[in-house]
Protein backbone atom coordinates (compact mmCIF):
# COMPACT_ATOMS: atom_id res chain seq x y z
CA UNK A 1 0.00 0.00 0.00
CA UNK A 2 1.38 3.85 -0.88
CA UNK A 3 0.23 6.92 0.81
CA UNK A 4 0.89 10.15 -0.85
CA UNK A 5 0.92 13.25 1.25
CA UNK A 6 -1.48 15.65 -0.78
CA UNK A 7 -5.58 16.78 -1.36
CA UNK A 8 -5.99 15.90 2.05
CA UNK A 9 -8.11 17.77 4.51
CA UNK A 10 -6.66 18.46 7.96
CA UNK A 11 -5.42 15.05 8.93
CA UNK A 12 -7.96 13.15 6.76
CA UNK A 13 -7.68 11.64 3.10
CA UNK A 14 -4.87 10.75 1.05
CA UNK A 15 -4.32 7.49 -1.03
CA UNK A 16 -4.20 4.23 0.26
CA UNK A 17 -4.52 1.96 -2.46
CA UNK A 18 -2.46 -0.79 -4.00
CA UNK A 19 0.33 -0.04 -6.08
CA UNK A 20 -0.89 -1.28 -9.05
CA UNK A 21 -3.74 1.64 -9.12
CA UNK A 22 -1.53 4.47 -8.28
CA UNK A 23 -0.09 5.52 -11.99
CA UNK A 24 -3.81 5.58 -13.24
CA UNK A 25 -3.98 8.37 -9.69
CA UNK A 26 -1.26 10.07 -10.96
CA UNK A 27 -2.82 10.29 -14.48
CA UNK A 28 -6.34 11.41 -12.95
CA UNK A 29 -4.67 14.14 -10.70
CA UNK A 30 -2.95 15.93 -13.56
CA UNK A 31 -5.70 15.52 -16.21
CA UNK A 32 -8.13 17.32 -13.24
CA UNK A 33 -5.61 20.01 -12.38
CA UNK A 34 -5.12 20.61 -16.22
CA UNK A 35 -9.19 20.49 -16.66
CA UNK A 36 -9.66 23.15 -13.91
CA UNK A 37 -7.52 26.16 -15.39
CA UNK A 38 -9.02 25.28 -18.86
CA UNK A 39 -12.24 27.40 -19.57
CA UNK A 40 -13.01 24.50 -22.45
CA UNK A 41 -13.52 22.25 -19.91
CA UNK A 42 -16.21 24.13 -18.27
CA UNK A 43 -17.94 25.05 -21.00
CA UNK A 44 -19.06 21.55 -21.83
CA UNK A 45 -19.33 20.88 -18.19
CA UNK A 46 -21.41 23.53 -17.56
CA UNK A 47 -23.72 23.27 -20.70
CA UNK A 48 -24.56 19.90 -20.20
CA UNK A 49 -25.53 20.56 -16.65
CA UNK A 50 -27.79 23.15 -18.54
CA UNK A 51 -28.86 21.68 -21.93
CA UNK A 52 -29.05 17.73 -20.58
CA UNK A 53 -29.45 17.71 -17.22
CA UNK A 54 -32.11 20.55 -16.60
CA UNK A 55 -29.88 22.92 -14.53
CA UNK A 56 -30.11 25.24 -12.10
CA UNK A 57 -32.37 23.32 -10.13
CA UNK A 58 -35.00 25.33 -8.29
CA UNK A 59 -34.52 26.89 -5.01
CA UNK A 60 -38.56 26.25 -4.01
CA UNK A 61 -40.25 28.14 -0.82
CA UNK A 62 -41.82 25.87 1.05
CA UNK A 63 -44.86 27.58 2.27
CA UNK A 64 -46.81 25.31 3.93
CA UNK A 65 -43.98 23.39 5.61
CA UNK A 66 -43.01 26.52 7.10
CA UNK A 67 -46.47 28.02 8.40
CA UNK A 68 -46.67 23.96 9.60
CA UNK A 69 -43.49 24.19 11.67
CA UNK A 70 -44.02 27.69 12.87
CA UNK A 71 -39.90 28.76 13.04
CA UNK A 72 -37.57 29.77 10.21
CA UNK A 73 -38.40 30.36 6.83
CA UNK A 74 -37.43 26.84 4.96
CA UNK A 75 -36.36 26.53 0.92
CA UNK A 76 -35.92 23.11 -0.55
CA UNK A 77 -32.87 22.63 -3.03
CA UNK A 78 -34.76 20.74 -5.65
CA UNK A 79 -31.85 18.18 -6.54
CA UNK A 80 -34.99 15.92 -7.34
CA UNK A 81 -35.79 17.50 -10.66
CA UNK A 82 -32.64 17.01 -12.58
CA UNK A 83 -32.48 14.55 -14.99
CA UNK A 84 -32.33 10.96 -13.97
CA UNK A 85 -33.94 11.95 -10.21
CA UNK A 86 -30.90 13.15 -8.31
CA UNK A 87 -27.88 15.20 -7.87
CA UNK A 88 -25.90 12.46 -9.02
CA UNK A 89 -25.37 13.44 -12.44
CA UNK A 90 -24.34 16.55 -11.50
CA UNK A 91 -20.69 14.73 -10.53
CA UNK A 92 -21.28 12.09 -13.74
CA UNK A 93 -21.05 14.53 -16.08
CA UNK A 94 -17.71 16.22 -14.71
CA UNK A 95 -15.85 12.90 -14.28
CA UNK A 96 -16.69 11.68 -17.86
CA UNK A 97 -15.61 14.21 -18.95
CA UNK A 98 -12.23 13.59 -17.38
CA UNK A 99 -12.55 9.79 -18.64
CA UNK A 100 -13.20 11.17 -22.10
CA UNK A 101 -10.04 13.16 -22.01
CA UNK A 102 -7.64 10.18 -20.44
CA UNK A 103 -9.20 8.22 -23.43
CA UNK A 104 -10.93 6.06 -21.73
CA UNK A 105 -13.86 3.80 -22.98
CA UNK A 106 -15.07 1.84 -19.93
CA UNK A 107 -16.79 3.24 -17.20
CA UNK A 108 -17.24 1.43 -13.85
CA UNK A 109 -19.58 2.79 -10.75
CA UNK A 110 -20.71 1.64 -7.26
CA UNK A 111 -24.01 2.48 -6.38
CA UNK A 112 -26.50 1.85 -3.14
CA UNK A 113 -29.42 3.62 -3.99
CA UNK A 114 -29.27 3.11 -7.31
CA UNK A 115 -28.78 6.74 -8.34
CA UNK A 116 -25.18 6.78 -8.97
CA UNK A 117 -25.17 4.13 -11.07
CA UNK A 118 -28.63 5.06 -13.09
CA UNK A 119 -26.42 8.71 -13.71
CA UNK A 120 -23.16 6.86 -14.87
CA UNK A 121 -25.18 4.34 -17.08
CA UNK A 122 -26.94 7.32 -18.55
CA UNK A 123 -24.05 9.37 -19.18
CA UNK A 124 -22.49 6.27 -20.98
CA UNK A 125 -25.29 6.00 -23.18
CA UNK A 126 -25.23 9.17 -24.17
CA UNK A 127 -21.31 9.74 -25.05
CA UNK A 128 -21.28 6.19 -26.28
CA UNK A 129 -18.92 4.06 -23.66
CA UNK A 130 -19.37 0.95 -22.01
CA UNK A 131 -20.69 0.49 -18.58
CA UNK A 132 -20.62 -1.83 -15.75
CA UNK A 133 -22.19 -1.09 -12.04
CA UNK A 134 -21.47 -2.70 -8.82
CA UNK A 135 -24.29 -2.65 -6.84
CA UNK A 136 -24.90 -4.79 -3.53
CA UNK A 137 -26.87 -8.01 -4.06
CA UNK A 138 -29.31 -6.76 -1.16
CA UNK A 139 -29.61 -3.39 -2.35
CA UNK A 140 -30.27 -4.88 -5.85
CA UNK A 141 -33.16 -6.54 -4.08
CA UNK A 142 -34.67 -3.12 -2.00
CA UNK A 143 -34.23 -1.31 -5.75
CA UNK A 144 -35.69 -2.88 -8.38
CA UNK A 145 -36.49 -0.26 -10.19
CA UNK A 146 -33.23 1.18 -10.56
CA UNK A 147 -32.01 -1.94 -11.51
CA UNK A 148 -34.05 -2.35 -14.30
CA UNK A 149 -33.26 1.10 -15.11
CA UNK A 150 -29.95 0.80 -15.70
CA UNK A 151 -29.97 -2.36 -17.78
CA UNK A 152 -32.50 -0.52 -20.13
CA UNK A 153 -29.71 2.59 -20.90
CA UNK A 154 -27.03 -0.58 -21.88
CA UNK A 155 -25.19 -0.90 -18.52
CA UNK A 156 -24.19 -4.37 -17.04
CA UNK A 157 -25.66 -4.73 -13.30
CA UNK A 158 -23.44 -6.79 -11.00
CA UNK A 159 -24.93 -7.90 -7.59
CA UNK A 160 -22.45 -8.27 -4.94
CA UNK A 161 -22.85 -11.21 -2.63
CA UNK A 162 -20.07 -10.44 -0.43
CA UNK A 163 -20.05 -9.46 2.75
CA UNK A 164 -23.49 -7.80 3.68
CA UNK A 165 -24.53 -7.40 -0.41
CA UNK A 166 -24.13 -3.53 0.52
CA UNK A 167 -22.56 -0.16 -0.60
CA UNK A 168 -19.64 -1.04 1.15
CA UNK A 169 -19.13 -4.47 -0.87
CA UNK A 170 -19.99 -2.81 -4.32
CA UNK A 171 -16.91 -0.44 -3.63
CA UNK A 172 -14.94 -3.08 -2.83
CA UNK A 173 -15.74 -5.03 -6.28
CA UNK A 174 -15.36 -2.09 -8.69
CA UNK A 175 -11.65 -1.21 -6.89
CA UNK A 176 -10.98 -4.44 -7.69
CA UNK A 177 -12.21 -4.64 -11.37
CA UNK A 178 -10.51 -1.19 -11.76
CA UNK A 179 -7.09 -2.85 -10.32
CA UNK A 180 -7.64 -5.53 -12.76
CA UNK A 181 -8.41 -3.07 -16.22
CA UNK A 182 -6.99 0.07 -15.35
CA UNK A 183 -5.74 0.91 -18.54
CA UNK A 184 -9.38 1.35 -20.58
CA UNK A 185 -11.56 1.92 -17.34
CA UNK A 186 -12.63 4.73 -15.83
CA UNK A 187 -14.19 4.50 -12.04
CA UNK A 188 -16.33 6.90 -11.42
CA UNK A 189 -17.17 7.16 -8.17
CA UNK A 190 -20.13 8.43 -6.73
CA UNK A 191 -19.84 10.26 -3.18
CA UNK A 192 -17.15 12.31 -1.27
CA UNK A 193 -14.56 8.99 -0.82
CA UNK A 194 -11.94 7.04 -2.32
CA UNK A 195 -8.33 8.25 -2.92
CA UNK A 196 -7.08 11.31 -3.58
CA UNK A 197 -8.08 13.51 -5.94
CA UNK A 198 -11.50 11.79 -6.11
CA UNK A 199 -13.09 13.87 -2.85
CA UNK A 200 -11.84 16.93 -4.51
CA UNK A 201 -12.96 16.45 -8.03
CA UNK A 202 -16.64 15.80 -6.02
CA UNK A 203 -16.50 18.14 -4.21
CA UNK A 204 -15.67 20.48 -7.31
CA UNK A 205 -18.77 19.20 -9.43
CA UNK A 206 -21.15 18.69 -6.96
CA UNK A 207 -20.35 22.63 -5.68
CA UNK A 208 -22.93 23.70 -8.30
CA UNK A 209 -25.47 22.96 -5.76
CA UNK A 210 -24.51 25.47 -3.11
CA UNK A 211 -23.69 28.13 -5.85
CA UNK A 212 -26.56 27.86 -7.55
CA UNK A 213 -28.53 27.86 -4.14
CA UNK A 214 -26.71 30.79 -2.92
CA UNK A 215 -26.98 33.11 -5.85
CA UNK A 216 -30.75 31.78 -5.97
CA UNK A 217 -31.66 33.03 -2.26
CA UNK A 218 -29.94 36.33 -2.63
CA UNK A 219 -32.37 37.12 -5.81
CA UNK A 220 -35.11 36.22 -3.96
CA UNK A 221 -34.17 37.14 -0.07
CA UNK A 222 -31.01 39.46 -0.59
CA UNK A 223 -28.86 37.47 2.16
CA UNK A 224 -27.57 34.44 2.98
CA UNK A 225 -29.53 31.43 4.83
CA UNK A 226 -28.88 30.68 8.57
CA UNK A 227 -28.99 27.17 7.96
CA UNK A 228 -27.94 24.44 5.55
CA UNK A 229 -28.84 20.97 5.51
CA UNK A 230 -28.59 17.76 3.59
CA UNK A 231 -28.68 14.07 4.24
CA UNK A 232 -25.16 12.63 4.69
CA UNK A 233 -23.89 8.58 3.63
CA UNK A 234 -20.68 9.20 1.98
CA UNK A 235 -21.42 12.76 1.27
CA UNK A 236 -21.60 14.15 -1.83
CA UNK A 237 -24.82 15.55 -1.73
CA UNK A 238 -24.13 17.34 1.33
CA UNK A 239 -20.51 18.68 0.44
CA UNK A 240 -22.13 20.28 -2.94
CA UNK A 241 -24.50 21.66 -0.84
CA UNK A 242 -21.86 23.15 1.84
CA UNK A 243 -19.41 23.90 -0.54
CA UNK A 244 -19.96 27.44 -1.28
CA UNK A 245 -21.25 28.25 2.32
CA UNK A 246 -17.93 26.75 4.08
CA UNK A 247 -16.05 30.20 4.40
CA UNK A 248 -19.27 32.11 5.44
CA UNK A 249 -19.22 31.48 9.28
CA UNK A 250 -22.81 33.02 9.81
CA UNK A 251 -24.16 30.00 7.85
CA UNK A 252 -24.81 26.81 10.35
CA UNK A 253 -24.41 23.31 8.39
CA UNK A 254 -25.93 20.26 9.46
CA UNK A 255 -24.68 16.58 8.01
CA UNK A 256 -27.91 14.15 8.64
CA UNK A 257 -26.70 10.40 8.54
CA UNK A 258 -29.06 7.57 8.84
CA UNK A 259 -29.42 6.70 12.77
CA UNK A 260 -31.02 3.30 11.32
CA UNK A 261 -32.46 1.70 14.54
CA UNK A 262 -31.37 4.73 16.72
CA UNK A 263 -27.34 5.44 17.20
CA UNK A 264 -27.16 3.17 20.43
CA UNK A 265 -28.27 0.06 18.82
CA UNK A 266 -26.15 -1.64 16.55
CA UNK A 267 -28.48 -1.21 13.68
CA UNK A 268 -27.24 1.95 12.59
CA UNK A 269 -25.24 4.09 9.95
CA UNK A 270 -24.60 7.06 12.17
CA UNK A 271 -21.12 7.02 11.29
CA UNK A 272 -19.45 10.44 12.39
CA UNK A 273 -21.23 9.63 15.83
CA UNK A 274 -20.16 6.19 16.37
CA UNK A 275 -17.29 5.92 14.18
CA UNK A 276 -13.67 6.46 15.13
CA UNK A 277 -10.34 6.95 12.71
CA UNK A 278 -9.24 4.11 9.98
CA UNK A 279 -8.51 3.49 6.52
CA UNK A 280 -10.70 1.72 4.15
CA UNK A 281 -11.24 2.27 0.38
CA UNK A 282 -8.46 4.27 -0.05
CA UNK A 283 -8.86 6.67 2.17
CA UNK A 284 -8.19 8.13 5.85
CA UNK A 285 -11.53 9.20 7.18
CA UNK A 286 -14.12 8.28 10.10
CA UNK A 287 -15.58 4.41 9.59
CA UNK A 288 -17.83 2.26 11.85
CA UNK A 289 -15.38 -0.22 13.41
CA UNK A 290 -15.37 -2.67 15.39
CA UNK A 291 -13.33 -3.96 18.68
CA UNK A 292 -10.58 -5.61 16.44
CA UNK A 293 -10.55 -2.66 13.91
CA UNK A 294 -12.85 -4.21 11.49
CA UNK A 295 -15.66 -2.43 9.78
CA UNK A 296 -18.62 -2.97 11.06
CA UNK A 297 -22.12 -3.97 9.77
CA UNK A 298 -24.33 -1.06 9.23
CA UNK A 299 -28.13 -0.74 8.50
CA UNK A 300 -30.53 1.86 7.39
CA UNK A 301 -33.52 1.94 5.65
CA UNK A 302 -31.71 3.85 2.99
CA UNK A 303 -29.51 2.15 0.61
CA UNK A 304 -27.88 5.48 -0.19
CA UNK A 305 -26.85 6.30 2.99
CA UNK A 306 -25.87 2.88 4.56
CA UNK A 307 -22.32 3.25 4.13
CA UNK A 308 -19.73 2.24 7.30
CA UNK A 309 -17.87 5.88 6.41
CA UNK A 310 -17.49 9.02 5.39
CA UNK A 311 -15.61 11.41 2.69
CA UNK A 312 -12.27 12.88 4.63
CA UNK A 313 -13.89 16.20 4.07
CA UNK A 314 -16.63 15.56 6.22
CA UNK A 315 -14.31 14.15 8.88
CA UNK A 316 -12.61 17.41 8.66
CA UNK A 317 -15.67 19.30 8.84
CA UNK A 318 -17.06 17.43 11.92
CA UNK A 319 -13.25 17.81 13.81
CA UNK A 320 -12.81 21.55 13.35
CA UNK A 321 -16.73 21.73 14.39
CA UNK A 322 -17.59 24.02 11.11
CA UNK A 323 -20.21 21.15 10.34
CA UNK A 324 -22.62 19.47 12.65
CA UNK A 325 -23.70 15.81 12.11
CA UNK A 326 -26.70 13.98 13.52
CA UNK A 327 -28.59 11.23 13.17
CA UNK A 328 -32.03 10.60 12.01
CA UNK A 329 -33.92 6.90 12.83
CA UNK A 330 -35.83 4.80 10.04
CA UNK A 331 -38.66 6.16 11.54
CA UNK A 332 -38.25 10.08 11.52
CA UNK A 333 -37.10 9.64 7.98
CA UNK A 334 -40.29 7.44 7.35
CA UNK A 335 -43.02 9.99 8.96
CA UNK A 336 -40.81 12.82 6.66
CA UNK A 337 -41.38 11.07 3.99
CA UNK A 338 -45.11 10.99 4.42
CA UNK A 339 -45.08 14.73 6.00
CA UNK A 340 -43.76 16.44 2.89
CA UNK A 341 -45.68 14.37 0.26
CA UNK A 342 -48.62 15.52 2.13
CA UNK A 343 -47.42 19.41 2.88
CA UNK A 344 -45.79 20.36 -0.52
CA UNK A 345 -46.87 17.25 -2.50
CA UNK A 346 -43.22 16.72 -3.17
CA UNK A 347 -42.27 12.44 -3.21
CA UNK A 348 -38.67 12.73 -1.86
CA UNK A 349 -36.17 9.70 -1.76
CA UNK A 350 -36.09 8.30 1.59
CA UNK A 351 -32.25 9.80 1.47
CA UNK A 352 -33.46 13.31 1.59
CA UNK A 353 -36.46 12.48 4.18
CA UNK A 354 -33.33 12.42 6.80
CA UNK A 355 -32.57 15.62 6.14
CA UNK A 356 -35.84 17.06 5.81
CA UNK A 357 -37.03 15.53 9.17
CA UNK A 358 -34.39 17.28 10.91
CA UNK A 359 -35.56 20.04 9.68
CA UNK A 360 -39.12 19.10 11.12
CA UNK A 361 -36.63 19.63 14.33
CA UNK A 362 -34.46 22.33 13.59
CA UNK A 363 -37.19 24.73 12.17
CA UNK A 364 -39.12 25.36 15.05
CA UNK A 365 -36.42 26.24 16.68
CA UNK A 366 -35.68 29.22 14.73
CA UNK A 367 -36.96 32.57 14.55
CA UNK A 368 -39.46 33.36 11.89
CA UNK A 369 -36.68 35.75 10.01
CA UNK A 370 -34.36 33.39 9.75
CA UNK A 371 -34.16 30.79 6.71
CA UNK A 372 -32.81 27.29 6.35
CA UNK A 373 -32.45 25.87 2.78
CA UNK A 374 -32.56 21.92 2.82
CA UNK A 375 -31.61 19.86 0.05
CA UNK A 376 -33.56 17.56 -1.41
CA UNK A 377 -30.89 15.21 -2.94
CA UNK A 378 -33.72 12.71 -5.19
CA UNK A 379 -36.81 11.71 -6.01
CA UNK A 380 -38.76 9.19 -4.18
CA UNK A 381 -40.04 6.91 -6.70
CA UNK A 382 -37.99 4.17 -6.34
CA UNK A 383 -38.80 3.96 -2.65
CA UNK A 384 -42.13 4.15 -2.87
CA UNK A 385 -43.01 0.25 -2.28
CA UNK A 386 -40.09 -0.14 0.62
CA UNK A 387 -41.90 2.73 2.18
CA UNK A 388 -45.32 1.14 1.61
CA UNK A 389 -43.81 -2.41 2.94
CA UNK A 390 -42.31 -0.42 5.90
CA UNK A 391 -46.14 0.40 6.86
CA UNK A 392 -47.37 -2.86 5.85
CA UNK A 393 -48.41 -1.99 2.58
CA UNK A 394 -47.85 -4.49 -0.32
CA UNK A 395 -48.26 -2.36 -3.57
CA UNK A 396 -47.75 -5.29 -5.83
CA UNK A 397 -50.70 -7.37 -4.52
Amino acid sequence: MEEKIDNRFGEFGGQYVPETLMASLDKLTECFENAKQDPTFYEEFHRLLNDYANRPSLLYYAKRMTEDLGGAKIYLKREDLNHTGAHKINNVIGQVLLARRLGKTRLIAETGAGQHGVATATIAALFGMKCEVFMGKEDTERQKLNVYRMELLGAKVNAVTSGQGLLKDAVNAALQDWAAHPDDTFYVIGSAMGPAPYPAMVHEFQSVISKEAKKQLQEVEGRLPDAVVACVGGGSNAIGSFADFIDDPSVALYGVEAAGEGVGTGHTAATLETGTPGIFHGMKSIFMQNNEGQIAKVYSISAGLDYPGVGPEHAALDASGRAHYVGITDDESVDAFEYIAKEEGIIAAVESCHAVAYVQKLAPTMRKDQIIICTLSGRGDKDVAQVAAYRGVDVHE
